[in-house]
């Protein structure tokens, strides 16, 4: 049986168009990595040969300059799937220095949220909440085809200007990220659904919904991952406490992180050890709904690090694309590690006539917390 797989490359300066034949027919592989944290990135590596003459450049490189933007979809059992819509950043030629054997150059890229990246600036946010700043910031670059998705923390309120102005000091992306991380929520650009189009969600780690085809270990025929470890951070769950120093009174007050609101994975979570580390924060000068948060996010994605899974599997086995940022089951491994698990990252890899994906998943602990795994 043929392996259902076909690759479409988009590429061009400002509104990306196929590619031309010369750039499909060059193509080796190309190895594409989404992610919850950071920007997900793409690289492309070709066979490439001169046209005759020593003083001819490589064809494609017209076609591969830095900044252009490039989009993969690859077709697979007849279903379209943005895997990477992202602007090329860095340029490798490897001249090959044999008769008769190509060069090789390599494209390698970052999702579109990288032109976020490009420029440092202070800039002030006078009396708007977080969420209003977080969309503002996105909308600038709706020109990528960027929608934004923000939801908002608990307890944001727009600051009065005489207690405090929110300062961004950096570039648009740090200052996002950096507001992620005070509310333990995770910032990413996601591709499609449709060509040209992207995501940008910031929100906490989506971890409700209808789970992907389940990875099965150890189970003969149904078995489709090939390979897989497990692994259990005892020093990874963390609990916080520091004191709010009020601005009213200057007296301080002390708040405590509690049990994580988040859906819960697993039956056991890190913070049920006998022993859990505790994180002491220095006095802050913010309001108490915006100091229980940053307390709360250090436990929050403490426990994300909790148990860690690693593997690969082969795309015609699991016969789907394991996508990033959602649930997926596992099961045949045993009682301690089966169950559902939050998906962290996948690489998806692709040469002629393979297509393999590496993934990492997370969860806070232990134990199912479903009856059973779907397949």
């Amino acid at each position: 049986m043929q392996f259902p797989v076909q690759l479409t490359i988009l590429i061009g300066k400002t509104v990306p168009v196929p590619a031309s034949r010369l750039l499909l027919e060059s193509l080796a592989s190309v190895e594409v990595t989404n992610s919850d944290t950071g920007r997900s990135g793409f690289q492309m590596s070709f066979s490439a040969n001169r046209n005759g003459m020593s003083d001819l450049d490589y064809p494609l490189l017209k076609q591969l300059k830095q900044f252009n933007r490039v989009i993969l979809v690859v077709i697979f059992n007849g279903r379209p799937h943005v895997l990477s819509d992202g602007i090329i950043t860095n340029q490798q030629v490897q001249p090959s220095t044999q008769p008769g054997v190509s060069s090789t150059i390599i494209a390698t890229g970052e999702d579109v949220s990288v032109m976020m990246d490009m420029e440092e600036k202070i800039a002030q946010h006078p009396s708007q909440n977080q969420t209003t700043i977080v969309s503002k910031i996105i909308a600038k670059y709706a020109q990528y085809g960027i929608i934004p998705k923000v939801i908002p923390p608990s307890g944001d309120k727009p600051p009065l200007p005489t207690e405090y102005i929110p300062t961004q000091r950096g570039t648009d992306l740090e200052y996002i990220l950096e507001m992620a991380e005070r509310n333990g929520y995770v910032f990413y650009v996601s591709p499609g659904p449709a060509p040209g189009t992207s995501m940008a969600y910031w929100g906490p780690p989506k971890k409700l919904g209808v789970p992907q085809s389940a990875l099965s270990v150890n189970m003969g025929w149904h078995s489709n991952v090939d390979s897989i470890n497990f692994q259990y951070d005892a020093l990874a769950a963390t609990e916080a406490s520091g004191e709010l120093q009020e601005h009213k009174n200057n007296k301080s007050q002390e708040v405590k992180s509690s049990k994580s609101k988040r859906p819960t994975l697993a039956s056991s979570s890190g913070l049920k050890q006998s022993k859990v580390r505790k994180r002491l924060l220095s006095p802050q000068g913010s309001d108490r709904s915006q100091s229980k948060a940053r307390v709360q996010s250090i436990t929050d994605t403490s426990l994300d690090q909790v148990v860690t899974v690693q593997g690969e599997l082969d795309s015609k086995n699991y016969g789907s694309l394991l996508r990033a940022r959602g649930l997926v089951g596992l099961r045949g491994v045993g009682k301690s590690y089966d169950g559902l698990y939050y998906v962290k990252s996948v690489t998806h890899k692709l040469e002629r006539g393979k297509y393999k994906q590496s993934f990492t998943l997370t969860r806070e602990g232990l134990g199912a917390t479903v009856p059973v795994v779907i397949p």
